[in-house]
């Protein structure tokens, strides 16, 4: 029997996963990804999970131990819908393709759900908008059955669940203008609308525009939802929290994009 080799691409599909693979790397820095199918003992919803589940919950028990059940359970969720989320986003908008999540296998390292496999397969290509509503309404069935595995560990009530997943998509609409420098702020929230309505997120938080000093116009993230990091380091909050005051809020983030656009510029 003759293996596969991916490292020269043989056909289409594969190319194509070779690329995405390697644009999702570059764009972001940090993703890890691999062609093939799942690992043993890797998460891929709607397969046997419990033990991946329940390892993953005790470890971030065991680094919390004060923090509670809520936030445990948050933190699985967060942990296992940041990278789809990062691969339908960067398939649409970077890569020109997106693929079929439902194959997306996870890996756990430590307390973290931190890299990904995929098998090759045809990925859905045509106009931008076309291949929002395709990516999100993918990324919705996968997210939905991730609820349905974790819910067979331990409890996640499904308004906040479905919260932090809007609000995952908000930052990456955010963070589009890293990825595409010329973008302006009304295609960010034209964007942002159209991947909460693919992904049945009508209801979510949204972008807000800020101006800077400089005159400049800058998208901030109003957030509907909380990710309960406060629970294990108690008066943390994101800059972006919804549980401050809105003039709080405002003010973290005003600072916090006058900093990264002087980073930018040094």
């Amino acid at each position: 029997m003759t293996s596969h080799n991916y490292l020269f691409a043989q056909t289409d599909n594969d190319a194509a996963l070779t690329r995405l693979i390697a644009t999702a790397a570059t764009a972001t820095g940090f993703m890890k990804g691999a062609p093939g199918a799942a690992l043993p003992g890797w998460y891929r919803p709607g397969e046997n999970n419990g033990a991946f589940l329940t390892s993953l919950y005790q470890k971030i028990e065991a680094t919390y131990p004060e923090a509670g059940q809520p936030f445990y359970a948050m933190r699985l969720w967060t942990n296992l819908i940041w990278q789809p989320c990062y691969l339908a986003v960067i398939g649409a908008h970077l890569h020109g393709g997106v693929p079929e999540l439902g194959t997306l296998s996870q890996a756990m390292r430590n307390i973290h759900v931190d890299g990904y496999r995929l098998p090759a397969a045809p990925q859905f290509r045509g106009a931008l908008d076309a291949m929002i509503a395709r990516a999100g309404a993918d990324l919705r069935h996968y997210a939905d059955a991730v609820l349905k595995d974790i819910n067979a560990v331990t409890k996640l009530k499904r308004v906040p669940a479905l919260r932090m997943l809007g609000d995952h998509l908000l930052g990456l609409m955010k963070r589009l203008r890293h990825y595409q420098p010329d973008i302006c702020v009304e295609e960010q929230q034209r964007c942002c609308v159209l991947w909460q309505a693919a992904m049945g997120l009508e209801n979510a938080g949204g972008l807000e525009v800020i101006d800077l000093p400089d005159g400049r116009a800058f998208a901030i993230m109003a957030c509907k939802g909380c990710c309960l990091d406060y629970l294990a380091m108690p008066g943390t909050y994101c800059d972006c929290c919804p549980r401050q005051k809105k003039d709080v809020r405002l003010a973290r983030q005003r600072a916090s994009a006058i900093a990264e656009m002087e980073m930018r510029e040094d």
